[in-house]
Parts: C-alpha cells; structure tokens; sequence
C-alpha cells in the first residue's frame, strides 16, 4: 500500500531515499498515523503536525550517535515510525504495546522520556555537555512545542545553555497550541517575528540573489544576524540568551528542512530554528477543530466522524468540576480559576465563558498557577486551581512554601487523580494522596461520585484553608448533582456506605465505587462486610477507625493510589495506634512504575478492581 514507508524500518532506510521522495514519503506517514490510531489510541493533532520535522531530523542526523528529544513527546509517533516500530505503531498505548512517549527503555532512538513538558532543552544541554567532556562530536537535537516553550524550565535551560555554549539545536516547533490555544506573552512575540513581513520579504530577497555555495551566500549568511538584529528586534529575545536564531522556517516544507538542517549541522554553539507548523496538518477534521483533535478517541478515518463513548450515563468528573466552578462563581464573587494550559481537559473553559475576568490561563507553568494562586489567597479571594495530578508533582515545594506554610485559603483540585490508562507511568495520578498528606495545614478530600465532588468543592470554598481535591479521569457512578442544593460537609468525617461484621471495608475516594462492586460481590458469597466512605484523606474520621478498632477482626484499605505512603499506611498506623490487633489489608498501586492499558485492565494488575477487593474479603 505504501511506495517508501514499508522499506523504512530505521533513519539508515530513510537516507537511502533522495530528498525529492520524502514530500511523498511524509505523505504515507501521515496517513498511516491517520488509519493507525482511528481505534482511539492516541494522540494525533500534535504528531501530524510534525511529520516533516521528523522526516529531516533523521535524514540529516545520525541517531541515535547524534541525540534527539521530542518535548513534548506526542509529538512523536512519526519519530516512532521511522526508528523501527512502524509495525509496532497499531497498537501504541494498549497494555504491552509500545508507549505514547518516548522511553528510553523501549528504543535506543528514544534518548529521553517526554511525558511532562518543558524538560527538552535542559536534558540536551546536559547530553551536549556531556559529548564536550568526552570529545566526541555528536550533535543534541532538543524538539520543543505544543507550549512547551511557556514552562519556566525551557527558560532555565536556554538560560544556562548560553553561558555554557555547548554545540546544541534546539527546533521550537512553532503551531501556537498547546492542548487548547496558546495564551501567553510569548505566543504574541512569536506571532511578531513570524508576521514580520518587512524581515521575511527582505531576507528571501537577498538569499535568493546569491547561488548557493557562493561566497556572497555564504557571507550572507554570516552576516544573518546582522539583517535580524537592524529590521527585527523580536530576534533579541533569544540571542540575548546568546542563541543564534534562525527563522521563521515553514515546519512543512521537508525539502528545506533538510536544507536547513544541514547548514545548521555545521554551525557550532547554541542555535535556535524556529518552524511554523500546523496542528493536525494534511488532515482536514483535525486542522479545523484542534482542540478537539489533540487526542479525539475513536474516529472513522474516511470521514472524520467521532465516535462517541460510553459513561454508562455518568458526567465526567472534569465536567462537574466546570459546571459547580460557574455555580459557585455565580454565588460568590470573590472566586477565580486558574489551570497551566488546560482549560479543555479540565472544563475550566466553562468558566472561561461565565466570567472571563475570573479565569486565568498561565501556560504550561504548574509552580507559578500554585503561587500565582496564593498571591491571589493573600488579597481574599478564593482561588481553584486545578492541576492533572502528575503535573502537580512539579509544584510540590510551591504547595509547601508557598500555601500550606502560609496557611492560606487556595483549593487545588487535582484532575486525574489515580490510574488513568493509556498515558501511562508519567501520567498516573498515583502519588498525590502520599506526598498531599505529610504537609502540615493542608486539607486532603477525595470524593466518593459526583455529587460529593460538588459538595466539597462548596465546603472548600467556604473553608479558607489549604485545600486538595482529587479525583479520576472518566465518570463515577451517575449520582444526580445539577442543579441539586449546595451542602457543606464536615471536614474530617466519613461515612458508613453498608453496615456488616467481622471485616471492614474502608475505601477513600472514587475507587470507592468499584470497592462497593466488590463488597457486593462478597455478600452474593456469604460474606457480611461493612464498607465506609473516608471522604478525608486528612483529616481521617477517627471516630469511625475507634468504631472499626472496637468491632471487627478484620480491615481492608482500598485507595487509587500509591501503596508506599498512602492512605492505608496512616490508616494502619493509627489502628494499631488505638490497640487494634486484627489483620489489614492494604490494596493500592504497588511501589513500581506502572505502564500503560486501559484503567480496568491496569486495577485488574492493581489488584484494586472489585473481584480483587471481593478475594481480599474473603
């Protein structure tokens, strides 16, 4: 079916093609990726926008001698294709396929993983340096985009990588979105230099003047610089990091790429290529809904139709965070929101719409949306902030020094919060309920379904303490919660979801519902277990551990987290505290990284899916 894809299985195949074959050769990639990933798989906006970078990165460099990073790394399934997983590529993000992201473990062409963004030019930097200590002279390729560029960390990098001037590309993947549309000060300064029709019209006048090879093209291009510095002083931006710039280049024009790319190949020191791309390129639906298209489910390649899933009637958890954030903005108007880069995936864009000059996007920047949250606490307002849970591990020392310390009245709601499926290990909310739990002053809930999300949300408002909400990707268990009386819940207290003897069931937050599945599948056996709600993950309910230290034998902890640290260790630490000398069980994700599949399979492996929870009753 394909002309040039089927002989590629690794960047030496691909060089074996003349420059002239690769529009078509990109062509075949894009629609391979189109077909391969209709079943739902993947991320495909970002990666059909970067097609023809991955094309030129590989026939103009040696990897994996020469190191390439992709930040962030859905960007990179051509990349995957083209270092030997073409075959491998239909079943990316399914339990035992091959990952989303690059992994070090899974190719040698994958020279750092890129689940988390901004981390590229800091890790090349590290890589360049290290080939100037040992001698050698392979080159460090850093591919940043998708807003990537907003994180403070790219900045520290570029940062440092001036001062130290080692021999490093960094290619600043230019489509102005993230998962939604880019809003920053450095998506405007980048829309300057790329609008700047006076530089770009001029500098195609001159180099076009010169054959290439000349000495006058060739002094022209030393002199590059020169022309940017007097006609255009956006260019400053980065050369006042003392990385030479280069562009705007037009990211899909593969030919000049490769151009490109070899001139820059011999140029030393830290160097900047900026490339225009399309998010979703060469794929109609994709190109004109993007947001929607970053990572669509499962779609008809022909036609471009969705298909939608099933919640089994549920709402997301995401859309009940949206919809009570407007109702209780609409109550209170000292309520803001603010969310680094993802409005859409946590429905923070419902609240954009209500009450705009409540809602804060601040980029790709979870540190700054946790402080930036507490200066608003500081001048009484009452600020959501709402991080994926993975991503708010890189505000850990915010959360810390910046809110608990302070005791100050933000409400961190942490969106994905335990397995969350085809993402896999960087993605997995698995660590927030242990690393949440040892600051002092802060506040952990988790809720049971959707109305006692709603609730906490309201008891968090009105609480003016530190606060940390947390729950899953997808829906709970349908409970009705529009349009329903706000009630305040009492911080700190659980409750009994099923009375019973001998063993106790104590489960905190929506993984909650499938122990309900498991404690009704021991009954169906014989069994007779009681089944409590701790809602708090701190404060715990101690009333009810005195309850369950006095009357059963036995005790078994259930939680959508990290075993190592978690809910059931304080529980049983305080059971035991309280002279309880019954069994626990403590059921939880074990103290490894887990990979990817879909959420039952990966509780199923877990141990924490109900058939696992009903054999830990029995």
């Amino acid at each position: 079916m394909y002309k040039f894809l089927n002989r590629i299985n690794s960047p030496a195949d691909l060089k074996q093609l003349s420059v002239d074959e690769l529009p078509e050769l990109c062509d075949e990639i894009r629609h391979y990726i189109i077909h391969s990933l209709s079943s739902g798989t993947g991320h495909i906006g970002s990666s059909l926008g970067s097609v023809e970078l991955a094309v030129a990165i590989h026939y103009v460099f040696d990897t994996p001698d020469d190191r390439l990073i992709w930040d962030v790394g859905h960007q990179a399934y051509a990349h995957k294709i083209i270092t030997g997983r073409r075959d491998e590529f239909a079943h990316i993000r399914q339990k035992g396929g091959i990952g989303g992201f690059p992994r070090r473990s899974e190719s040698e062409y994958d020279a750092f993983v890129g689940g988390h963004a901004s981390v590229s030019i800091s890790a090349a930097l590290g890589m360049a340096s290290a080939a100037q200590i040992e001698g050698r002279e392979s080159k460090t390729i850093a591919v940043i985009g998708d807003g990537a560029m907003t994180g403070g960390l790219a900045f520290e990098g570029l940062n440092n990588a001036g001062t130290v001037g080692a021999d490093l590309l960094v290619i600043l993947n230019d489509n102005r979105m993230a998962i939604d549309h880019n809003r920053s000060a450095l998506r405007d300064y980048l829309l300057g230099i790329s609008t700047s029709k006076r530089y770009n019209r001029l500098k195609t006048r001159v180099w076009n003047m010169f054959p290439a090879g000349s000495r006058l093209h060739n002094a022209f291009k030393r002199i590059h610089n020169a022309f940017k510095q007097g006609l255009l002083r956006h260019s400053n931006l980065f050369e006042s990091f003392k990385f030479r710039y280069f562009g705007p280049v037009d990211g899909h024009d593969v030919k000049s790429l490769v151009a490109v790319l070899r001139d820059l190949r011999e140029i030393k020191g830290p160097k900047l290529l900026h490339a225009l791309t399309t998010k979703g390129k060469g794929y109609k639906p994709a190109e004109e809904n993007q947001v929607v298209w970053h990572a669509p489910g499962k779609y008809n390649p022909e036609t471009g139709e969705i298909i939608k899933g099933s919640q089994n009637g549920a709402d997301k958890f995401q859309t009940v965070f949206g919809q009570t954030l407007v109702d209780l903005a609409d109550r209170d108007g000292r309520i803001v929101g603010i969310t680094p880069a993802m409005p859409t995936g946590c429905s923070m864009d419902l609240l954009a719409k209500a009450h705009p000059d409540r809602y804060f996007d601040v980029g790709i920047a979870e540190g700054h949306a946790v402080t930036f949250s507490a200066g608003l606490a500081c001048e009484n307002l009452v600020p959501f902030c709402n991080i994926y849970s993975t991503f708010m591990q890189r505000a850990f020392d915010n959360i810390i020094h910046d809110v608990a310390l302070q005791n100050l009245g933000v409400v961190m709601c942490l969106d994905r919060g335990g397995l969350v499926g085809e993402d896999g290990a960087t993605h997995h909310g698995a660590y927030d309920l242990s690393y949440l739990c040892c600051i002092p002053n802060m506040t952990v809930a988790a809720p049971y379904n959707e109305a006692e999300l709603r609730n906490m949300m309201y008891t968090a408002s009105l609480a003016n303490r530190p606060i940390a909400i947390r729950y899953p990707r997808g829906g709970g268990d349908g409970s009705e919660w529009r349009d329903k009386e706000f009630e305040e819940l009492t911080i700190g207290k659980g409750r009994c979801l099923r009375e019973g003897e001998g063993t106790a069931v104590l489960s905190i937050g929506a993984i909650g519902i499938e122990a309900t599945k498991g404690v009704n599948k021991a009954v169906s056996e014989g069994k007779n277990p009681a089944h409590y709600d701790m809602r708090w993950a701190k404060p715990l309910d101690c009333e009810i551990l005195q309850q369950v230290a006095r009357t059963f034998a036995h005790v078994v902890t259930v939680e959508d987290g990290s075993l190592q640290g978690g809910v059931g260790s304080t529980i049983e630490n305080v059971l035991r505290d309280m002279g309880f000398n019954g069994t626990i069980t403590r059921l939880g994700i074990p103290d490894q990284f887990i990979e990817h599949g879909t959420v039952a399979e990966l509780r199923q492996m877990c141990g924490i899916d109900a058939d696992s929870i009903a054999a830990a009753i029995k």
